[in-house]
């Protein structure tokens, strides 16, 4: 891969970094900055970002920053060295300086490379092993040899410092397209006796999918010399091809676990400790063994002592078998907590505590009591046909619970702020007004103000002392819960995992989850820039109810309805991509005009009405009484909805 292509690879490992490390990436976790002391968890992993995001002390890291505090290194070149070499990247420098000589039109073959087929040399090698005895010498049985298809060949060819030389070398296939060659010339140069051909391979990988423990170990004779006594193993064939093992074993995990029994030098012993720290993040069942003794490596023990190697050998197996069985039983009484049985004393007291956390009230009477009295953990979705009053009417349930002081938290992905807020004091220059006395059933609107009649300066100029009054007095009523209410508008760029980090910090900061509103849920951004309308709202709806169930608070979603459903009465197939939101909410509540459906209803003479008729239907609700609604009055110049009557069967 290029330059590029590497980065943007170690990048995606971000989340896998962080398990390796025993992180829970789907909660909060300890902020990584050094420089940060606070130990509380402000810390979240941004799947969308590829980051890691602390709301305390704003630190932002993708893998290669996390890399660099980890091992001490601050220059570019020095963490882009660490993180290739831990990720095993290898930066295609021919393509790269292909790419750079490349002039603009040139065509580029997008064939990739095919591997070549080493069979038949293989093959040969093979058929000429009996002409050395190296393999014997080593250990090695006939029927190992014939196994694995160790070969011999005397006049193996290969470049060297002064060019082309001959080597007598044994051949050690690795996979039908690669092989390792060893000189076995003992004049040879010890640094130089080892050439790689084909794509580099862990040897005798299969083991890893036996269902038996496999032993990892560095040479390819290492290995064969387990293979000799019985056991299972895998070789890396070098120290530097951990990052291969790590990389295929994320994959693939083993079936049977491992035993690491590397060099007895500082290499192994290193990448020893590399391969625990991995395998303990990936949950991968693992013992460390020293088979070798007081010898280098497992072969050199299998020469000097036989007996003494196999029952090393049979030693770790047993103890690895003690080990898993430990865990098994920690693992088996872990699972039968699970059992409901565990869960009754903390059912118990649930109930004890909600004496202490009841329903959160809407604001509107008629409505909790069709609600059960208020809100609960749950995801409600609210669903209309445009400019029906989606917006004002959970804004005004938003304001409600804020005034009763509970904090909120909105995401406005469609309007700005300050337009919620102009709405939010508009209707209370119509309330303040309503309960100032007079018929209430046809109160006096000629001083209440619209939005734009709060937000136009210019206009305020030609209202009298008491239209400033009234503005004034609502600001303040306004002002005097706006503490609870926190707004965070948004245009494509907040989805549900942006959501949850908003309400993770606001749970840190302030010591309680809000109830949480969005407007609205088709407007929520895509968790994947390939998925589709369908895909993502079904995503989105998922993951918001996951928010509502760890945080334990309601969250309140606006729908869209589909265009077909405009005239008809509201029910669950109106909500647009509606699958997942009818299986998936806790409460689906639908808003129309009333009449809807009928044979002579007109949608346009109803949204004509300077006072409009609103029915709220709960169309579904898991804990509660469907298939009833209420009438609203609906003033959409003062953005506000009065109940106006009892509650009723739906038609």
């Amino acid at each position: 891969m290029d330059r590029e292509q590497a980065r943007d690879y170690i990048k995606d490992q971000l989340e896998g970094y962080l398990k390796a490390r025993g992180i829970n990436t789907a909660r909060p976790f300890n902020c990584l900055n050094p420089d940060h002391t606070d130990k509380k968890p402000s810390m979240s992993y941004d799947s969308k970002r590829k980051k890691a995001h602390c709301f305390s002390c704003n630190a932002d890291y993708d893998t290669f920053d996390l890399i660099g505090i980890e091992h001490g290194l601050t220059q570019a070149g020095d963490i882009f060295n660490k993180a290739h070499q831990i990720y095993g990247v290898n930066i295609d420098t021919e393509r790269a300086r292909e790419q750079q000589l490349r002039k603009p039109g040139d065509s580029v073959s997008q064939k990739p490379i095919e591997p070549i087929d080493q069979t038949a040399y293989i093959e040969q090698a093979h058929s000429r092993v009996k002409e050395t005895d190296y393999f014997n010498k080593r250990g090695i049985s006939q029927a190992t040899i014939d196994r694995f298809k160790l070969g011999y060949d005397p006049s193996f060819k290969t470049r060297a410092k002064g060019g082309y030389v001959t080597w007598e070398a044994v051949i050690i296939p690795s996979s039908p397209y690669s092989y390792t060659v060893r000189n076995i010339d003992p004049e040879a140069d010890p640094t130089d006796r080892i050439r790689k051909r084909g794509s580099s391979s862990l040897y005798n990988r299969e083991a890893l999918q036996s269902g038996k423990p496999v032993f990892i170990v560095e040479g390819e004779l290492d290995a064969l010399s387990l293979i000799e006594v019985g056991a299972e193993a895998t070789a890396l064939a070098s120290t530097a091809n951990a990052d291969q093992l790590i990389k295929y074993l994320k994959s693939n995990p083993p079936k049977g676990g491992l035993i690491l029994s590397l060099d007895n030098d500082q290499a192994g012993i290193d990448t020893t400790a590399k391969l625990a720290q991995e395998l303990e993040g990936m949950g991968i069942s693992f013992l460390q063994a020293n088979i070798a003794g007081g010898y280098k490596d497992p072969n050199e023990a299998l020469i000097k002592d036989w007996d003494a190697f196999t029952q090393a050998v049979q030693d770790a197996q047993d103890m690895f078998d003690a080990q898993n069985r430990v865990e098994m039983e920690a693992e088996r009484e872990e699972y039968q907590k699970n059992s409901t049985a565990h869960y009754i004393d903390a059912f118990i007291n649930g109930i004890a505590d909600s004496v202490n956390t009841p329903a959160i009230p809407t604001g509107f009477d008629k409505l909790d009591r069709l609600l059960d009295d208020g809100l609960y953990e749950g995801l409600y979705v609210l669903g209309g046909i445009s400019s029906l009053g989606k917006t004002t009417f959970i804004m005004q349930i938003a304001d409600q619970i804020a005034q009763a002081g509970h904090d909120v938290l909105i995401f406005s992905l469609e309007m700005a702020r300050t337009e919620l807020m102009a709405k939010s004091i508009s209707r209370l220059t119509l309330l303040t007004l309503m309960n100032s006395g007079g018929d209430t059933s046809k109160p006096d609107t000629s001083k209440a103000k619209t939005t734009r009649g709060i937000t136009a300066g210019k206009r305020w100029s030609g209202y009298s002392q008491a239209e400033r009054d009234l503005i004034q007095d609502s600001i303040q009523a306004y002002s005097e819960y706006a503490h609870h209410v926190y707004i965070i508008e948004g245009m494509g760029d907040i989805g549900a995992n942006e959501i949850r980090a908003a309400v993770a910090k606001h749970s840190y900061l302030t010591g309680k989850p809000p109830v949480v509103f969005i407007d609205y849920l088709q407007l929520l951004a895509p968790h994947n820039d390939r998925a589709s309308d369908k895909q993502t709202t079904d995503w989105n709806v998922m993951e918001l109810k996951r928010i509502s169930r760890d945080y334990k608070t309601p969250v309140i979603a606006v729908s869209s309805f589909n265009r077909q459903s405009y005239k008809d009465q509201a029910n669950m197939s109106s909500f647009k991509e509606s699958g997942v939101i009818e299986y998936s909410s806790d409460v689906l509540i639908g808003l129309q005009a009333e009449g809807a459906g009928g044979a002579n209803f007109d949608i346009n003479k109803a949204k004509d009405r300077k006072v409009r008729q609103v029915e709220v239907m709960i169309l579904k609700q898991r804990n509660g009484p469907t298939g009833k609604g209420i009438l609203f009055d609906y003033h959409p110049l003062f953005n506000a909805f009065i109940e106006n009557g009892e509650v009723k069967e739906i038609r």
